[in-house]
């Protein structure tokens, strides 16, 4: 089975407006860490890889990274798209649609998301992904580096590609809500959690409250202080390679934990990692929500 452009028109999304923030992401560059380009890509990779298959794209095809709703765009010829991630409300022409299925995008149509009830982070994935030009083999845009495409902006057209062969086997996929209350997550120890007085402090029962002062690079989180070792309150620690999922603590005892834009080394200590299948909540966390952390050994 193949897709391609009818009566030889071109296949591609306008952008007709972005809302905050909209990039394009895929599943990020791999080994480019030595050269000091982190990895990128989509931060909420389940969501991300769902409308992927939906669509029936093979592994590595891009999309769009949509923050708190806002994007609306036109198709130029008939494509199919999904809608995964955070639940934000979306139409095509005047008709209401919903996340998880493959939906029809007639030529001309114009696809419009609001802003979302749960979460931050939408993923709109088109049958043939977005084709713009790879960069270190990668479509994604590096918001620590800015490597890879710019922003969306008004008035771009986005071309889209083709596939060969479609592989998908339903038609609507399920997906677990996201939590507007405190989620919990689970924190496996760190390199450097003998640098805290007591590591424990990082899974108090309270929590911590996600700031506006979060990214891409990190979810950075407000609470009482962690407080170091005496012997560590003022030692000075060489930079060295962190991960995605790192908490890092910096001198003002208030964690931050790293997504996909991080940078590839830091020099603050690493009190734990998240895991891995808990970054993807983080990622949808939103400002002023509140999250638990439970050590897992």
């Amino acid at each position: 089975m193949s897709e391609a452009a009818g009566a030889g028109q071109a296949r591609a999304l306008e952008v007709l407006a972005t809302g905050p923030l909209a990039l394009i992401e895929d599943e990020g560059r791999v080994g480019s860490m030595a050269l000091g380009v982190g990895r990128a890509g989509a931060v909420d990779r389940g969501s991300y890889r769902l409308g992927e298959r939906l669509v029936g794209n093979p592994p590595g095809c891009a999309a769009i990274e949509v923050t708190f709703g806002g994007l609306s765009v036109r198709a130029h010829n008939d494509l199919t798209v999904c809608l995964t991630g955070a639940p934000a409300p979306a139409t095509i022409g005047d008709r209401a649609v919903g996340l998880g299925s493959p939906l029809r995008l007639p030529d001309g149509a114009v696809l419009t998301l609001g802003a979302p009830a749960a979460g931050m982070r939408t993923y709109l994935c088109v049958r043939g992904g977005i084709d713009v030009d790879p960069v270190l083999g990668s479509r994604s845009t590096d918001t620590m580096s800015w490597l890879g495409p710019h922003p969306l902006s008004t008035g771009q057209l986005l071309p889209v590609g083709t596939v060969d062969a479609v592989h998908h086997c339903v038609d609507q996929a399920p997906t677990a809500l996201l939590r507007t209350d405190p989620f919990e997550i689970a924190v496996q120890p760190g390199p450097r959690r003998d640098w805290f007085a007591d590591p424990r402090q990082l899974a108090r029962a309270d929590g911590w409250v996600i700031t506006e002062r979060s990214d891409r690079k990190g979810v950075r989180l407000d609470g009482d202080p962690i407080e170091r070792a005496p012997e560590r309150e003022s030692a000075e620690l060489p930079s060295e390679g962190v991960v995605r999922g790192a908490i890092q603590v910096p001198p003002d005892g208030r964690p931050v934990i790293f997504l996909d834009d991080h940078p590839v080394t830091g020099g603050y200590p690493v009190i734990g990692v998240v895991r891995c299948a808990d970054v993807d909540r983080v990622a949808q966390g939103v400002p002023g929500q509140r999250i638990t952390m439970r050590w897992q050994a």
